[in-house]
Formats: structure tokens, C-alpha cells, sequence
């Protein structure tokens, strides 16, 4: 990363929000706003201690074998609600419905439907993330300009071709969009059905340090999940710019 692209303005908010945290902790109980330094005492022990590191690996395994199978499923699903209109009047509605159910209500569901925690909580994230992974390749993929099809289509060009060369840079873009989306709200949903049932995970660890009183350990937790989603968001932007190098830079 060049120096140019480091965001100081963000850097600069980051720690004015520790300085005012660490300030406030002078001045309540640290029940209420603990010390920076016990919080990152317990993310040092929980990233240190291979017992506790294997819970938030578990927990960064589950959900992206859940994103991985949600993208597959969700991608074909909406580029074929695209390709014919048939299928997607039937499948439109049916993936509104499952998109307008809570959260909250899926994991009920799960825990009712499933014994095994597993495929509970790989349940609990497709339900979530397929319709969003769906309707986003459907709607880049009627957003192909249909002069640049028809050229395309005047070179008769093979099935493979068609998507290496037309399809694939056109929905590109709005899918990664789509992983940006689901990769936090997957990561929540996943918490939340840890918190039931389940005795590997960081909802697990959530639950025992609120059954402890424990707010600087569950603190810990909660940077462990935010410093995942920020490594995956670094991952899929830096996976993003290397597939779409071909886009013109727009000038500032």
C-alpha cells in the first residue's frame, strides 16, 4: 500500500474515539467503560492462547463456508432468473419473502428445524445471504448494455466466451458488492446462532463473558470480529481492484 492511499483523516478519527474511551474510563467504573489496556491484555491472551483462538477460527471458518455456498447457489440462481423470465416470476417472490424475514426469526426457525449446530448456523447464513446474492447478479446482468450483446453476439462467439468476455466483467462488480454487504451481516447472524446451542464460536465466548459480567473480555471478542471483517474487506478490495484493472481510474 502506497503512502498516498493510507487514510490518515480515518487513522486521526480512530484515535481521538481511543483517547476519548480511555478518558471516560478514568472517570466511571470499569465495569461500564474498562481501560484500554485490560481490553487489549484479553485480545493478547484470546489471539495468543490456542484454546481461544481456535473459537474465533471456527467461528471465521463457519461463516465463510457459508458466504462461499451462498455465493455459488445465489450467483447461478440470478443469472438464470435473468436468462428467463419464467423461472424468475416464480423465484422473485419466493426470495422477497425469505429476504423480508428477520434475522432473529431465521434463527428461531433453525433452532427448531436442526439439532446438529452446524447446520444450523450454515442454514442461518445462506437463508441471509442468498436472496442479496441473487438479485445482484440478476439485476447487473439485465443491466447488460443490449448494443454491446448484440455486438458480441456478431462475432458468434461460444457459450464460455460470452461469459468470460461479457457476462463475468459485468456482474463482477455488483458481486463484490454484494460480499461487502453480506460479509457483515453473515458475521452478526452467525453470532447470534452461536449464542444457542452452540459450545465452539465467539457467540459462545460472548455468552460466557456476559454470564462473567466479563466487559473487557467481551470487548476482546468484538475487536477479534471487527478485525476479521476489516482483513476480508482488505481481501475482497484488493481481489476487486486486480479483476477490474481494466476500469478507467476516475480522476479527483
Amino acid at each position: 500500500m502506497s503512502i498516498k492511499k493510507i487514510n490518515y483523516k480515518g487513522i486521526l478519527a480512530g484515535l481521538v474515539l481511543l483517547a476519548i474511551w480511555q478518558g471516560v474510563s478514568l472517570v466511571t467504573p470499569s465495569y461500564l467503560f474498562p481501560p484500554l489496556q485490560e481490553i487489549g491484555v484479553d485480545l493478547f491472551y484470546i489471539i495468543s492462547n490456542g484454546e481461544t483462538l481456535q473459537h474465533a477460527l471456527t467461528t471465521m471458518a463457519r461463516i465463510l463456508v457459508g458466504l462461499v455456498i451462498s455465493f455459488l447457489i445465489g450467483t447461478l440462481l440470478g443469472l438464470i432468473m435473468g436468462m428467463e423470465d419464467s423461472i424468475n416470476d416464480i423465484v422473485r417472490p419466493v426470495l422477497s419473502f425469505i429476504q423480508g424475514v428477520p434475522a432473529l426469526s431465521w434463527v428461531v426457525i433453525a433452532v427448531i428445524w436442526f439439532q446438529q449446530v452446524e447446520l444450523r448456523i450454515f442454514f442461518i447464513i445462506l437463508i441471509t445471504a442468498l436472496p442479496n446474492f441473487s438479485f445482484q447478479a440478476f439485476d447487473s446482468y439485465k443491466a447488460i448494455s443490449k448494443d454491446l450483446r448484440e455486438m458480441m453476439l456478431v462475432f458468434r462467439p461460444r457459450s464460455n466466451q460470452m461469459f468470460r468476455m461479457l457476462i463475468f466483467p459485468s456482474i463482477i462488480p455488483d458481486l463484490f458488492t454484494a460480499w461487502k454487504v453480506n460479509l457483515g451481516n453473515s458475521t452478526r447472524v452467525a453470532i447470534v446462532a452461536e449464542l444457542v446451542g452452540a459450545t465452539v464460536g465467539v457467540g459462545y465466548q460472548l455468552s460466557s463473558a456476559q454470564s462473567l459480567f466479563d466487559l473487557p473480555m467481551a470487548l476482546a471478542w468484538t475487536l477479534v470480529l471487527v478485525i476479521f471483517v476489516i482483513v476480508m474487506q482488505i481481501v475482497l478490495g484488493r481481489f476487486e481492484n486486480s479483476l477490474l484493472s481494466w476500469r478507467p481510474k476516475a480522476e479527483r
